[in-house]
């Protein structure tokens, strides 16, 4: 079932002057607006895209990349409040809605906020909520296990340390004591289950750094090697693309890139970063 809110791989079923027409099962076809197909767009190619609605709330396909889908968190900026409610930059044309009433404080033009992407039920259109205790699962079971690899946004402090969401269900604590780097809201991080609580709540760490650095390294050439030794991403790129594309923070990335560049094994570019062949 395709739904809005998501990316899917979905094969061109017909051109247009306007666009492509793409086949997305439940939903017919969607329209892919001319300014986004392809120079090489043929019937029955592949296309990787974002599926939402249009102002008139009809689907739509985007080539481009949200820094968010449904089912997420995100840090998202507040870009525009009227009688409705606040609107996010969420990497796209439209802006996603937060109603009011999913405010968990009235939301501040220009502030960044920590939300949760959803469909909402009563008009299937894709709006986001800052109450975000409610799209949690602590106190449901779950299958994390010690030393498990988990992707963390830092969300929140407590007097014991950080408070991140792992794997966008479940509160985890990183303690103070153990963290040796400095952590900033919104911020996405790869991190480990150190321990499970009696009551299943989750105590976490970012795993020995060398260790990790020596990891993201190893990611990024392996995504380089994997396209074409290119990759359009660099020191300036939005941080939510880096994890979306690569699963590491920006700051890790920069770590990475910089050790990878003194080593010899890449050259940055303009426009992103290159692997040296050797």
């Amino acid at each position: 079932m395709i739904t809005p809110g998501n990316t899917y791989v979905l094969p061109v079923s017909k051109i247009v002057d306007f666009g492509a027409y793409l086949t997305a099962d439940d939903l017919g076809e969607v329209l892919l607006p001319k300014n986004q197909c392809p120079a090489d767009i043929s019937v029955g190619h592949n296309l990787q895209v974002f599926i939402y609605l249009d102002s008139e709330d009809r689907p739509i396909a985007t080539l481009d990349s949200p820094k968010a889908e449904v089912g997420d968190f995100a840090y998202l900026k507040v870009v525009a409040v009227n009688e409705v409610g606040a609107f996010l930059d969420w990497g796209l044309d439209k802006d996603i809605l937060v109603p009011f009433g999913e405010q968990h404080r009235k939301m501040e033009l220009g502030r960044v906020y920590i939300v949760h992407l959803y469909l909402n039920k009563a008009d299937g259109r894709i709006v986001a909520s800052s109450k975000i205790e409610k799209f949690l699962k602590d106190g449901t079971p779950h299958e994390f296990h010690v030393r498990q690899k988990v992707s963390l946004i830092i969300a929140n402090t407590t007097d014991l340390g950080f408070k991140a969401i792992v794997n966008n269900s479940h509160w985890g604590v990183l303690y103070r004591n153990e963290v040796k780097e400095r952590l900033s809201f919104g911020e996405y991080r790869t991190g480990f289950i150190k321990y499970i609580r009696p009551d299943g709540k989750l105590d976490l760490n970012l795993g020995n750094s060398q260790q990790a650095r020596d990891g993201y390294s190893k990611k990024v050439i392996h995504y380089l090697e994997s396209h074409d030794g290119f990759a359009a991403l660099h020191d300036k790129s939005d941080p939510t693309l880096i994890t979306k594309e690569l699963g590491m923070s920006k700051k890790s990335f920069k770590k990475a890139i910089g050790g990878l560049y003194k080593q010899g094994a890449l050259k940055i570019e303009n426009n992103g970063i290159r692997l040296i062949k050797k």
